[in-house]
């Protein structure tokens, strides 16, 4: 049974609690209590009970009231060493500070009292040690007028944890509802573990014998978390027989491994456990997690360096890269249809030249067609360059080929505080502008239940970044990049942006579509780019290069389109060559056409060379 467990989720979950310790027959703890925020909001609820019951009603309250949602969680379950079992002494404990509630789980004791702060304004209410280290805590970040975790200097905190655990044990979690501290005893002698879970699962339950949290009795989310424990506990999987057995397998042909440990697929529809990948904390190491996410990290002073030294391992970098050289591709484009009986009529369309602006140069540029026709070249509404080809002559096969020369030039790297006040998550527009942007605005028509899920899925970002909007871009495009798995075959043109949320996987085609629905459902204008990329030789991604490639671009105020590919987590420079924009991939395809007559039995080949020049 863990002394102290707490969790941060993408968005707001609805867990059931099982306390199984609480059972008729089971040795009683002095206490539980469980802190969360409701709707996400700065207020925290508390529910607690000393010295329970065995059959505790509050017990079964908090394994099946549907209310208990939030993104963070903080349970603990205590065994008396300071005080008495009462109210007063029964963790988590809540102070408000800086216009939002505090929430603080400690397991362990202090072995002497420490001695308060001077002129601390925070006095404890109760007499355990845990509510002498919250007031100290809540007292120096005060004094230092920091009113939020994300304000306060990581170092300096894990200074004075690392302080006040000279007195005794000292694992702690403390939270303000945004963002949620952990601190492994320095010592070693209480323990912190750390799980990660990720998408996709199909039902996601995990504890021991004393303990039961199940994610997803509520309704499932794919959303990734932290969950951290004194203690490591096991997965709890409901492994429900299906027809014709074994595991079930994706288009392609391959096994659907996305699920990990977590996915269903044995033949018993018994409860079995299996272990989850605990990673334990290094004693003295702090860590910072929002929305499901790690974002700081400050390992334990070493008795190699000053005290006043700590080694500090910084978030993720979300910097945007420097300005890349140009550079200078030869393509070529060949699209092949064949078919069992011959097309006698049928008309294409054909988007297959590349763009042409101040950052693309087309030096060279040719389309052949196999098969005569009439032909018309325009403009679309896209601003794409397009061929609308009809064909009267009888074909069986139908050879598409496009030869380019193209120089491609970067621009100034994007200078996240040159957009002043506009860089921040809602993007306001003025109603001229917002008539223009509006197809780039709309998300894709989905059920009204999906798109709610989504737009909270977007907001996770949001919240995890500060509404900082680059930031909030680039974590989403790092995400898809590195929590979704690229695999041919598993998804079709029929697969929506949700299903690629639940499932996790896909083409760059659908990580395209589900980051243009995450951005327009903030309101940031995204389009579908279509084009080429360049891996270059022996590339892993060289699978990418011989066909045409798909990615994000997003209007930013005062700066213009600027494109993100998620299937590489990056932002394109000149290893891409834009050919065709649009709403969708409808709108940028680089052939598609209707046979009127005849047909039938089609085959399509696609092969793409793309080289420096």
């Amino acid at each position: 049974m863990p002394n102290l467990l707490a969790m941060s989720f993408e968005g707001e979950l609805a867990p059931s609690f099982d306390l199984r310790c609480l059972a008729p027959g089971r040795k009683l703890p002095d206490g539980w209590g469980i802190g969360y925020y409701p709707g996400g909001e700065p207020s925290a609820s508390v529910l607690k009970e000393p010295a329970p019951p065995q059959g505790s009603i509050r017990g079964e309250l908090i394994k099946a009231w549907e209310h208990l949602a939030s993104s963070i969680f903080v349970l603990h379950v205590r065994t008396a060493t300071w005080g008495s079992p009462s109210d007063a002494n029964t963790q988590p404990f809540a102070r408000a500070y800086g216009g939002r509630d505090w929430l603080i789980a400690h397991a362990g004791t202090l072995l002497d009292r420490l001695t308060p702060l001077e002129g601390n304004p925070f006095e404890p209410v109760g007499s355990t040690d845990t509510e002498l280290v919250f007031c100290e805590l809540l007292g120096r970040l005060s004094r230092e007028g920091w009113k939020s975790l994300g304000e306060a200097d990581l170092s300096v905190v894990q200074g004075w944890l690392e302080a006040i655990d000279t007195h005794g044990t000292l694992s702690i979690v403390l939270t303000d509802g945004h963002d949620l501290l952990v601190y492994a005893d320095a010592a070693g002698e209480i323990p912190v573990y750390v799980w990660q879970p990720r998408p996709p699962y199909t039902e996601l339950a995990f504890g021991d014998d004393d303990l039961e949290v199940d994610l997803a009795k509520r309704g499932l989310k794919a959303r990734k978390g932290i969950v951290v424990a004194t203690s490591p506990l096991e997965a709890f999987t409901t492994r429900e027989p299906r027809e014709g057995g074994g595991e079930s397998e994706s288009e392609d042909g391959g096994r659907d491994e996305g699920g990990g440990e977590h996915e269903l697929g044995a033949q018993s529809s018994e409860k079995e456990r299996s272990r989850l990948e605990w990673k334990r904390l290094e004693p003295g190491h702090l860590l910072l997690a929002r929305q499901g996410a790690v974002r700081a990290e400050v390992g334990p002073r070493r008795k190699s360096l000053p005290p006043t030294v700590p080694v500090v391992l910084p978030p993720p970098s979300l910097a945007f890269p420097p300005r890349a050289e140009t550079r200078e591709y030869e393509i070529v484009h060949r699209t092949v249809y064949r078919y069992k009986k011959p097309v006698e009529r049928s008309t294409h369309t054909l988007r297959l030249a590349p763009v042409v602006d101040r950052l693309q140069h087309v030096h060279e540029h040719s389309l052949s067609v196999s098969v005569d026709g009439k032909s018309r070249d325009f403009e679309d509404v896209f601003g794409n360059r397009t061929r609308r080809l009809l064909i009267e002559t009888p074909y069986t096969e139908l050879a598409i080929e496009s030869r380019s020369r193209v120089e491609v030039l970067d621009v100034e790297p994007i200078e996240p505080r040159t957009l002043r006040t506009r860089a921040t998550i809602p993007l306001l527009w003025m109603p001229w502008q917002r008539q223009t942007l509006q197809p780039f605005l709309l998300p894709t028509e989905l059920p009204e239940t999906q798109l709610d899920e989504l737009v909270e899925y977007a907001m996770s970002f949001v919240e995890r970044n500060d509404y900082d909007l680059l930031d909030t871009l680039s974590d989403i495009n790092q995400s898809i990049f590195r929590e979704y798995a690229y695999r041919q075959g598993a998804t079709s043109l029929a697969t929506t942006a949700f299903d690629v949320y639940v499932h996790r996987r896909g083409v760059c085609q659908d990580f395209t579509n589900l980051f243009i629905c995450l951005a327009r459902l903030l309101g940031v204008p995204a389009r579908y780019t279509c084009g080429y990329i360049y891996t270059g030789p022996k590339n892993p991604n060289q699978l990418q290069s011989e066909a045409s490639h798909a990615w994000v671009q997003v209007y930013l105020p005062e700066v213009g389109w600027r494109g993100f590919d998620p299937t590489n987590g990056i932002v394109t420079q000149t290893d891409h060559v834009r050919v065709a924009v649009g709403r969708n991939y409808v709108d940028a395809t680089p052939t598609s056409g209707t046979l009127y007559l005849g047909g039938g039995g089609e085959t399509l080949s696609v092969d793409v060379r793309m080289e420096r020049a």
